[in-house]
Order: structure tokens, then sequence, then C-alpha cells
């Protein structure tokens, strides 16, 4: 499932492609079908993201809310429009673009109550500028729940996915078992921090990078990482493979449905 920044980068690329713009908006698929035919020919104000929801704004009050599930993708095309080709959920062609939305676990049509509802069962966003990570520590610091668990709750944290989720809890030393009370605020502030910037890279570049320069390939002379994931990470998706920081086997476990990735002796318990 595409994690925050992903999110938020589709934003920043739907802000810039359609804003202030006059759009088409239709249904190949049908099934937003009745939504499409609201929103065709009327302006597309903004795009906006939080957490793993993506939001379009368009004239009138309405809003469209995708969520994209594990198989939900955009793509943006130049125009001419093509035909479009297999399940297209929604299109939407504005001046010189087109993007294609497909097998999204949501794409609805929504008034900005029921967009402020949505938000509501979010926790903070560390992408967000008006992101509060006290929320997300007042619910942390009083749970006997794992931090691993904590992060990967959108109703704690909003954004966060598999991948950043086991790197930041490498990249500050802690075991994905600590219960989120026994966090510590100074190391809850230190991980949001690591968050906020960590997600905010990957926005700009569009993959995941956690790893510190002196770890990298081109420092240490290791190989540098296949994975169709792209970007540099220390212990995702790395289980029984050494350790870039200390050498020992990077080690995994099913936690709450997802695979958890650890280094038992960089975080030990």
């Amino acid at each position: 499932m595409p994690e925050g920044h992903t999110l938020h980068r589709l934003a920043g690329v739907h802000q810039e492609l359609f804003a202030g713009t006059a759009v088409r908006v239709s249904s190949p698929q049908g099934r937003f079908a009745s939504g499409a035919s609201v929103l065709d020919g009327t302006v597309y104000e903004r795009a906006e993201a939080h957490g793993k929801h993506l939001f379009h704004f368009y004239e009138a009050d309405r809003v469209v809310h995708v969520h994209l599930g594990l198989y939900g993708t955009f793509a943006e095309s130049e125009l001419p429009a093509t035909e479009p080709r297999g399940q297209v959920r929604m299109r939407v062609v504005g001046r010189t673009h087109f993007t294609d939305l497909r097998g999204p676990t949501k794409c609805e049509l929504l008034t900005p109550d029921e967009v402020a509802a949505v938000r509501d069962r979010l926790g903070p966003d560390p992408l967000r500028a008006d992101a509060d990570p006290e929320r997300a520590w007042q619910r942390i610091s009083k749970s006997r729940t794992s931090i691993a668990a904590l992060l990967m709750d959108q109703a704690v944290l909003a954004g966060v996915g598999n991948v950043y989720r086991a790197e930041v809890l490498f990249r500050h030393g802690v075991p994905p078992l600590t219960p989120g009370r026994e966090l510590g605020r100074e190391r809850w502030e230190r991980i949001w921090a690591d968050l906020v910037e960590l997600m905010a890279d990957g926005v700009e570049v569009g993959r995941i990078d956690t790893v510190r320069d002196e770890h990298l390939p081109e420092v240490t002379g290791r190989a540098p990482r296949q994975d169709r994931h792209g970007g540099e990470v220390y212990v995702y998706r790395r289980a029984g493979m050494p350790c870039l920081v200390c050498g020992d086997e990077v080690a995994t476990a099913d936690l709450v449905a997802r695979k958890l990735y650890w280094c038992p002796t960089c975080q030990p318990a």
C-alpha cells in the first residue's frame, strides 16, 4: 500500500496540472459515473492529502475522496487523451494533461462535512503543516500496545506505513515491541522530527530513502539495493541479511497482519 509521501506527491502533481481549470471528469468503468457527471465541466480548485487519503476539491464545495488501498494507481499523461485502457474508475482531463485512476479502495464524492469526518478519524500527518504531534503522543504515552503497531495505526499517526515504521524505529534504536507508554517523550519527539524529514524527502524524490550518508553503498562499498520499492533502507525487506551497521542478521516477524523488520543487536530489547 502506498505510504503517505506518495499521496502528498500525487496531490502536488494534480495541483500543478489541474488547479484553477474547468476539467472534464468521467468514469469509463462506470463505478463513479454519478459522481463524475456532477463534476464534469466544473473548476478543479485544489488537491491535498492527509495520510494515505487524497482529496480533490472542486467548486461548489464538492470533494472527491480517494484511498488507493493495495492496488490503486494514478497515471498522468499529456493530451490528447487516449482511449481508456483497463478498468479506469475516474478520468480527469485538464488543459494539457489527463490522469486515470485505477483500482482504488475508495473513490467517492463527499461534502465538506464528510471530508471533515474522514480527517477527524485520522491522526496527525507528519507532512501537513497543521499536524499536532501532541495528539499522537497522548495516545502513544498511555498505550500498552507496541510502538510498532501504534505507528501503523492511522488513527494515531496518519501516513506512516510498513517501510517508514521499520526504518524510523531502527534509526532510533527502538525495539519494535516496546509498549507505547514506555517509549518516553524525548524519544517520541526525535522520532516525529525524523519522520517529518524522511517523508518530506520521499515526496521530493518519489521513493523512500532512510540510510544515513555514512552507510550508503558508495561509502561502504556494498552493492546498491535491488528492489522494486527502490530506495536505500536499513531493515525493510532485508530479513536474514546482514545489518548495514553491525553486520548481525536482520530479523522478521508478523505483527498485526504485516511483516515487521528489525535488528536485534541495534534495537535490543
